[in-house]
């Protein structure tokens, strides 16, 4: 009985983390939130930046995914005012546009740029490792 009820815990995917993700691009948005929940992770989708900062969730997210390249805010303004109020918070910066923004983020602290389309399992072992080592 033990046993049975240790597996049926081991097969149910609760979510360990949740996870904001911020892309005004619809198929990378929900294709990536999909990634995510089965891989275990609770999401919060955003379609702005200036959506995920009125929801007011910040204290509530365990991550931060964005988009660079955004209509209105980009990802690393984004960035550097969630770095005002949560310096800790580990942040994964995606874009479609390569390494030439690279040189921008460099003082920003955050995890890593990764380019769209994503390699899906480099993302998620990079999203566990940084949320194993998050103080």
């Amino acid at each position: 009985m033990i046993a049975t009820n240790i597996l049926a815990l081991m097969n149910n995917k609760v979510p360990r983390y949740v996870i904001a993700i911020v892309d005004d691009d619809q198929r990378v948005l929900l294709s990536l939130g999909n990634l995510l929940e089965s891989a275990g992770y609770s999401v919060r989708l955003f379609d702005s930046a200036e959506a995920f900062l009125n929801e007011d969730v910040l204290n509530d997210i365990d991550a931060l995914i964005s988009d660079i390249k955004m209509p209105g805010m980009d990802g690393i303004e984004l960035q550097r005012q969630v770095g005002m109020k949560r310096p800790q918070l580990p942040v994964i910066l995606i874009t479609a546009g390569g390494d030439p923004v690279r040189p921008k983020t460099q003082n920003l602290n955050n995890l890593g740029v990764f380019n769209k389309p994503l390699d899906p399992a480099k993302f998620l072992r990079t999203l566990g490792v940084v949320l194993k080592d998050k103080p």
